[in-house]
């Protein structure tokens, strides 16, 4: 069978004005980036904002492992499944980073026949969004240094700058650097640092605006550094807001793409759920539930990541309503929960499969303490044993989980029909939908609350640091906003090798800071970083370009 590149470039996609045509979008708000994908005027709301809402479907996952869970392809074959059912339909994407694409992972648009095209233009360049969120990050940190520079008028201590420089790669050199080095005329010389591209605050606030102003505002709201004084400066206070919003003009945009079966696809923005809230932009969002019937969107990673974010972060904030949770498991994923190596997936083992299902119970109950109806989806792969993938149905029944097999790698839509009916039947109840901690509660109840309800963590250990950041967090009123932990996707523990259902154990909060424009505050857990580095064998040493001018090795 040929791979996910080879199937994507095989694909005979429709025009986008056809695809327009189809999510009910007039010509004239579209902005077409070539014949394959455009960006949407955000003009269109004025039109559709009286329209009833569609129905809202997050795809989350169990805490992934190497075996490969396949959240986007479910995310993706379901829309083409609940529109082979006649159903009006659009998915919600993130855009994929370059990081793990030339990193460990590779590409991001979904995989065998149930992907998003063109494929290739998406994990690479695509319209742009990537680049305009790193000119504007990197803009705001060149005024922030020049105003140092020039005088310094607004009294910033250099070794308080928080605002870093960032780059979409995986870079782990840039961690740590050291800026203005050797003349006076570089600049003033401090230590600095580089994020990733998607954990920037800019890509933030782009998924959680309303619009282009309300961006402006909350980038004004952003803070860069402390006074000698301790009094916070923003970018509102260096002047950069106006700049910063001409930088992100065209970015605010949703970009308009295809599924491989022609189903409408709306994606835009891209934060890491790990270090980031890790889910695709309001705007997009809310403009797919005035045009469809039925939304199906993913946040990254597992339940006790995206998920969480995505219910107490981006729907409190946005005022959304998910009408239903599909969790996707997979028989491999769950063996390695249940202690087998990556060598041996291809074994039946039973015994570890279902020893591996208190992974996915845990991320069952998250869900159901959102009080949010869900699904669970058993992504198939070629090489699961009849009998294990009959031991996990048998699981779910025995435990009252609402469950389907799910083969859209596959078979595309086709392979999702059943998945499809239940989601449908399922998002037809009316739900009780409520956040797991209340604005109300202090910084550390609100990161206990997550701890003990959604990763099912004993306590919660706080660092000195961490302690004395919250007293001067509630000092400045930063203490009613959500919470984003930023911990490892790989375990519901901040300890990366820790799988399966751990119990006894303790959450350890490292360091906290404020994103005052995306509106939330963030807390560090464990080893979490916000620059990943290359694995020793990256993606990109496999990829380039045949002498026909294919590409290859994009996964």
């Amino acid at each position: 069978m040929n791979n996910d590149l080879q199937i994507a470039q095989a694909a005979k996609l429709e025009n986008i004005y056809r695809i327009a045509e189809k999510a009910g979008i007039d010509e004239a708000y579209i902005e077409p980036y070539g014949k394959d994908k455009a960006k949407v005027d955000l003009s269109i709301m004025d039109e559709i904002q009286d329209r009833k809402d569609g129905k809202l479907i997050l795809v989350t996952a169990i805490n992934p492992t190497k075996a490969g869970e396949g959240k986007s392809t479910t995310t993706i074959g379901l829309a083409d499944g609940l529109s082979l059912i006649g159903k009006n339909v659009m998915a919600c994407l993130r855009e994929p980073s370059l990081g793990p694409v030339f990193g460990l992972k590779g590409g991001a648009a979904g995989g065998g026949y149930a992907q998003v095209v063109p494929m290739e233009s998406i994990n690479l360049h695509f319209t742009g969004d990537m680049h305009a969120i790193t000119s504007c990050n990197n803009l705001i940190a060149a005024l922030l240094d020049n105003s140092i520079y020039q005088g310094n008028p607004l009294n910033i201590d250099p070794e308080k700058v928080v605002w870093k420089r960032c780059l979409d790669m995986n870079d782990r050199t840039l961690r740590s650097i050291t800026i203005a080095q050797e003349k006076r005329t570089n600049g003033v010389e401090r230590k600095d640092g580089f994020v990733i591209t998607v954990a920037t605050e800019v890509m933030a606030i782009l998924c959680l605006s309303k619009d282009l102003k309300d961006f402006e505002e909350r980038i004004g709201r952003c803070v860069l550094a402390y006074t000698y004084d301790g009094r916070p400066v923003t970018v509102k206070d260096i002047g950069a807001d106006g700049a910063a919003a001409v930088v992100m003009k065209d970015a605010m945009k949703p970009n308009l793409v295809q599924t491989l079966e022609h189903t409408p696809v709306l994606i835009h923005g891209g934060p890491f759920a790990n270090i980031a809230h890790g889910c695709n932009s309001v705007i997009a969002t809310k403009m797919a539930l005035k045009l469809s019937d039925y939304v199906v969107t993913e946040a990254g990673f597992g339940a006790d990541l995206g998920a969480e974010k995505f219910l107490d972060i981006k729907c409190r904030i946005a005022g959304l309503r998910p009408s239903a949770v599909v969790i996707v498991a997979t028989v491999r994923a769950l063996k390695m929960h249940g202690g087998v190596e990556q060598a041996d997936l291809d074994k039946e083992n039973i015994d570890a499969l279902l020893k591996g299902t208190g992974n996915l119970a845990k991320h069952i109950e998250s869900v159901k303490a959102f009080k949010v109806p869900y699904v669970v989806a058993i992504n198939k792969f070629a090489k699961d044993s009849p009998a294990e993938t009959e031991a996990l149905l048998k699981w779910c029944e025995d435990n009252g989980h609402p469950v389907s097999m799910a083969d859209g790698w596959a078979s595309g839509g086709k392979g999702m029909t059943e998945l499809a009916e239940k989601v449908a039947e399922t998002v037809e109840n009316d739900n009780d939908f409520t956040p797991v901690y209340s604005l109300e509660q202090p910084i550390e109840e609100k990161i206990e609350t997550i701890s003990k309800v959604i990763y099912g963590a004993e306590g919660v250990e706080f660092s000195d640091i961490t302690k004395e950041k919250i007293a001067q967090f509630n000092e400045a009123g930063w203490n009613r906003l959500p919470v984003c932990m930023a911990k490892t996707p790989l375990s519901l523990t901040d300890d990366d090798k820790i799988k399966g259902r751990p119990e006894s154990f303790v959450i350890h909060v490292r360091d906290i800071s404020i994103s005052a424009g995306a509106g939330f505050v963030v807390a560090y857990t464990g080893n979490i970083l916000t620059m990943p580095g290359l694995p020793k064998v990256p993606a990109a040493l496999n990829m380039g370009v045949d002498d026909k001018g294919n590409t290859f090795g994009l996964f």
